[in-house]
C-alpha cells in the first residue's frame, strides 16, 4: 500500500505539535488551515462529553487526559495550550496565554486550582489541591480526603518536576525551581527552590 508523503507528514506534524504546542501559533497558512480544523473538531469533541469551556485560538492535545464531570468544570482562557500526556481533573479555571506542557498532573479536587493569566508550567509539574489524614488510627486510604486549593497567580513559572501541595498560593511573578516542592506560600516576585521550596531572591 502507497502512502501520501504529505498525509505521512502531516501526521508526524501532528505528534510534534502534541509535544510542542508553541508551534502551533507559528504554522504556515498551508498547515494552519488543517491543524485549526484538527483543534476545532477536537474541542468540540471535548465540550460534548466533558462539562468544559475553551476559550479563542487554544491548542489541547488529542493524547491529554482531560476529565471534567458535572460539578468540576474546566475553564480554559484564550490562547492557552495543554500538552500531550497531562492529567487535567477538574474543578480548575486557568486562565489566558497559559502554558501547560507535557506530562503535568492537575487535580482540582472539591476546592479547585486557580491559574492566573501567563502562568507557565514546564513538564512532569504535579499539583493535587486535596491531601489525606495522616492520624495513626486507621490506615490511610480510610482517613477523611481534605481539599483547600490551589492559587497560582499571573506570570508564574514553575519548572520542571515542581510539586505543588494542597492549599499554596503562590502571587503574581514567582518563580518555581526545577525539581522543587512548594509546602508553603510564595509571595510576589519571590524566586524559590528546593524540597522543601526556600525563598533564595526577588526577580529584578
Amino acid at each position: 500500500m502507497i502512502i501520501d508523503p504529505l498525509l505521512k507528514y502531516r501526521e508526524q506534524h501532528k505528534h510534534r505539535l502534541n509535544y510542542m504546542p508553541w508551534l502551533y501559533w507559528s504554522l504556515k497558512p498551508k498547515h494552519r488551515e488543517w491543524a485549526v480544523q484538527w483543534q476545532q473538531e477536537y474541542q468540540a469533541y471535548l465540550i460534548e462529553m466533558e462539562t468544559i469551556e475553551i476559550g479563542e485560538n487554544c491548542f489541547i492535545s488529542p493524547l491529554a487526559h482531560i476529565f471534567a464531570e458535572p460539578g468540576r468544570k474546566i475553564k480554559i482562557g484564550d490562547n492557552t495550550f495543554i500538552a500531550a500526556d497531562c492529567t487535567l481533573h477538574g474543578p480548575l479555571e486557568i486562565g489566558e496565554e497559559v502554558a501547560i506542557n507535557h506530562h503535568c498532573i492537575l487535580d482540582g479536587g472539591k476546592a479547585g486550582i486557580k491559574l492566573g493569566n501567563q502562568v507557565r508550567i514546564a513538564a512532569y509539574s504535579h499539583l493535587y489541591a486535596f491531601d489525606h489524614g495522616m492520624e495513626m488510627s486507621q490506615p490511610i486510604y480510610k482517613q477523611a480526603v481534605r481539599s483547600q486549593g490551589i492559587e497560582i497567580g499571573q506570570d508564574v513559572w514553575l519548572g520542571a518536576h515542581v510539586g505543588i501541595k494542597d492549599g499554596i498560593k503562590i502571587a503574581d511573578h514567582a518563580i518555581v525551581g526545577m525539581n522543587s516542592m512548594v509546602t508553603k506560600d510564595v509571595g510576589r516576585a519571590e524566586i524559590v527552590v528546593g524540597n522543601p521550596a526556600k525563598f533564595i531572591r526577588f526577580r529584578k
